[in-house]
């Protein structure tokens, strides 16, 4: 059978913000009260990265600090998400700063500006061993950080999304052996919970069961008829129906070469389960159908590394791990056994919370339709209501 490639909403552990945007900042009223001071960071390697440090205008002294881990891919300090839909961390730093806390958003390796804009240097953008480098210049970064005389160095919290909850939890987890002080607390939003070959099977292969299971199965018996097949295709983006319709339908009836005992009906793990396995070319992980090698190394690279399940538990600090119940690309059973992990770990001063209707980046959107948007309100709410209680 000829492999399908399939595009993935963020090509792996998604990509927030991988495609260019709006390149405003955000509200500007929000920055009512709050210094922005520009810096520089040299991260190693050639290159000198820019970054944003904020702080309540009025204050005074050493202040408790956030640091803005980004999702993957080549994000600039706001994480901004395609096609202009805002950002993942303006909010959050506005509203980190109307608590009294610093913050401290950076541009990613390779990325120049807002955006994101992104060099032309292949060293810079495709780093060898990329997620170490990522791990290394968000310890470079904590450092910057520390030596500020805005910022209390026992006071830094770490905040990532996605792929920066990956990086946040082994930060956290062994500070000593990346030179940074023990951080003062991990928020965590999309979380990064189980290996990366897991996370990217169920990206790739078992979001389409899921997928079939909930919105073609009317009656849940785990096998479809071509009148739940034609009325599940209805209102699909095209490439969506196309695919499943390559699967399941011929004309009106059920496709025959996906239908093995011949009873009108395609079940949907055992029939169509084997089928898809094969058209995405899953089974060839991490050498899948339409990631090009750098990705592939990328997630050679991070597979390295403990997720957060594993790297968390080895923090005794606080933690607050959130996550949408539709999000495809990390979901949220991940985030609960990231915090049971850190439970079972002996840590009293952990928090979970699981939103549903919010997907990836932690907004409303329908639960198949990868929309990405700003995080919502509460949201916002909760990590300012964290904030406050562990300044």
């Amino acid at each position: 059978m000829k492999t399908v490639k399939i595009v993935i909403a963020a090509a792996a552990v998604l990509a927030a913000g991988v495609g260019v945007a709006d390149a405003g900042v955000g509200p500007e009223a929000g920055w009512g009260g709050i210094t922005r001071e520009q810096v520089r960071i040299d991260l190693g390697q050639g290159w000198v990265t820019k970054a944003e440090l904020t702080y309540p205008s009025r204050s005074k002294g050493r202040l408790p600090l956030v640091v803005f881990l980004h999702g993957s891919g080549r994000n600039d300090m706001n994480q901004t998400l395609p096609g202009g839909r805002g950002s993942t961390f303006v909010r959050l730093a506005q509203s980190a700063g109307h608590e009294g806390y610093a913050t401290l958003r950076f541009n990613k390796r390779g990325v120049t500006g807002i955006g994101p804009v992104r060099t032309t240097d292949p060293a810079q953008l495709e780093p060898a061993n990329p997620y170490d480098r990522t791990l290394r210049d968000a310890a470079a970064v904590v450092r910057f950080a520390a030596k500020s005389p805005r910022v209390n160095p026992s006071k830094i919290f770490l905040l990532g999304h996605s792929e920066g909850t990956h990086v946040a939890a082994n930060l956290a987890a062994d500070p000593k052996r990346h030179g940074i002080p023990k951080p003062a607390g991990v928020v965590a939003m999309a979380v990064l919970g189980r290996p990366v070959e897991q996370l990217l099977t169920f990206q790739v292969y078992g979001r389409l069961l899921l997928q079939l299971h909930d919105e073609f199965d009317l009656d849940g018996d785990g096998a479809l008829t071509a009148t739940e097949v034609g009325d599940g295709l209805v209102g699909r983006p095209e490439q969506v129906a196309g695919l499943f319709r390559s699967v399941l339908l011929d004309g009106a009836e059920v496709r025959a070469s996906t239908d093995k005992n011949r009873d009108g009906r395609i079940a949907v793990d055992a029939e169509a389960g084997p089928v898809l396995r094969e058209m995405t070319g899953i089974d060839a992980y991490p050498n899948i159908p339409g990631l090009d090698p750098f990705l592939v190394g990328y997630l050679e690279d991070l597979a390295r590394f403990p997720d957060v399940s594993k790297a968390l538990p080895r923090f005794a600090g606080p933690t607050l791990l959130l996550n949408g119940e539709n999000d495809l690309e990390t979901p949220a059973r991940a985030a609960l056994a990231a915090d049971a992990a850190v439970a079972a770990a002996g840590n009293p001063d952990h928090k979970v919370v699981i939103y549903p209707g919010m997907v990836h980046t932690m907004n409303l959107a329908p639960k198949f339709s990868d929309a990405p948007g700003e995080p919502d309100q509460r949201v916002i709410d909760e990590v300012r209501g964290w904030l406050k209680a562990h300044r």
